[in-house]
This record gives C-alpha cells, structure tokens and sequence, in this order.
C-alpha cells in the first residue's frame, strides 16, 4: 500500500507538490508542503485527518504565510478537486493498464510520469482545451 500526497493549485488544476510514501504520517504530508515556496495570502485546503491537524503540520502552513481550510466533518464533496484528481489518475494509470500488483518502484515511477503528462499535455475543457501549465502561461 502506498500513498500519494498532492496539492491541487485550483486556479488551473495544476499538480504544484506531491509525495509518494508507505505510510501516512505528519512527516510525509510535511515534505508535500515544504515543496512550495512560502504563498502568503494563499489558502490550502484539507480535510480533517490527523496529519492535517498536527501541531507540525499546522505550525508549517503559518511559517509559509498559507491560511488553512478544512472539510467540515463529513463533506467529502469539500475535497472534490483533489479526488477528482486522484480517480482519474488511477483510472488512467492503473486501471486502464490493469497495474493491480506491481513494485513500489513501478508505482512511484507510474505517478511521476502521470503527473507530468497531466499538467505539461493533458488538456481539460474547463481551461479552454489547455493544459494546466499552458493555461497558466497564457493568462500570465
């Protein structure tokens, strides 16, 4: 079992931080948000689960000048995006290629490949079939 820890940059739907670990502890989530630069005046949204409400974890989103939002208990719909994101690359990865048991390796190497493609070549209706990145460049 492995986890994938990503943020979601909603104004064009862009990966800007992921992580892949093992296990889900404050540790792995800490070294998804250290991957941004501090964005003060930015909001991040999570839901309600332990990583997300530590001391550590909390403490790192003030040093970077982030407010926090949290799902209300329940909602899973607060996080629509983010899930989104996560079912279609699982059902573009490895359900379409029918990877059910495969190396950690093969995983971690599947996810950055597919995270690439999705925000370099993989356009999306919503951003006037662009890419999240080619978006970003042409409303910049």
């Amino acid at each position: 079992m492995l986890y994938l820890s990503s943020i979601l940059d909603l104004f064009n739907g862009e990966v800007v931080a992921s992580s892949i670990s093992d296990k889900q502890d404050t540790a792995f989530v800490l070294d998804t948000l250290n991957q941004l630069p501090d964005l003060p005046g930015a909001v991040l949204h999570s839901d309600q689960g332990s990583v997300y409400t530590s001391q550590a974890y909390q403490d790192a989103i003030k040093g970077k000048g982030i407010t926090m939002s949290m799902s209300r208990k329940g909602t899973p719909a607060d996080n629509a995006p983010i899930e989104s994101f996560h079912s279609t690359l699982k059902s573009e990865t490895f359900y379409l290629e029918g990877l059910t048991q495969t190396t950690t390796a093969i995983v971690e190497q599947n996810v950055r490949e597919y995270i690439t493609y999705y925000n370099l070549i993989r356009i999306q209706t919503k951003l006037n079939n662009q890419s999240p990145i080619e978006y970003r460049r042409l409303v910049a």
